[in-house]
This record gives C-alpha cells, sequence and structure tokens, in this order.
C-alpha cells in the first residue's frame, strides 16, 4: 500500500472541490443576475400592494431582502 503525502491529499481534496464550487459561482451569478431582473419588478409589485407575504412566495426572496429592496428604491 503507498501512502499519500499531505501535498497529494490536499490536491485530491481541491480537485473534489473544482467541480463544485465552479457550478455553485455560476448559479451565483445567474442569481445575481435575477436580482437584477427582480428588483424594479418587486418594487413595482409593492405599488400595486401586492403582499410581501405573495411577493416572497412568488420569487423566493427573503422578506427582509425585500423590505430592502423597496427602502433602497425610495
Amino acid at each position: 500500500m503507498t501512502q499519500r503525502t499531505p501535498s497529494q491529499l490536499r490536491a485530491d481534496a481541491e480537485a473534489k472541490l473544482a467541480g463544485p464550487g465552479a457550478r455553485r459561482i455560476q448559479l451565483q451569478s445567474d442569481i445575481d443576475d435575477l436580482d437584477e431582473e427582480l428588483l424594479p419588478l418587486v418594487v413595482e409589485a409593492r405599488a400595486m400592494e401586492v403582499p410581501f407575504r405573495r411577493i416572497t412566495e412568488l420569487t423566493g426572496i427573503a422578506s427582509n431582502t425585500v423590505r430592502a429592496w423597496i427602502k433602497k428604491a425610495e
């Protein structure tokens, strides 16, 4: 049985992280793009008196974020 060196073990751990990490980075970028698209729609929905709860149900955005977006738009 060949023993693996600490640097080989670290390299293996990094290699395992690379694929899922790259996917997460891409998904986060996609979410950021969606947030830019959703922000004005959320502001408009609130102006039309759509309840916060309904907005969060439809978008999956946390109510605190919705409130922050509304405040930012004011």
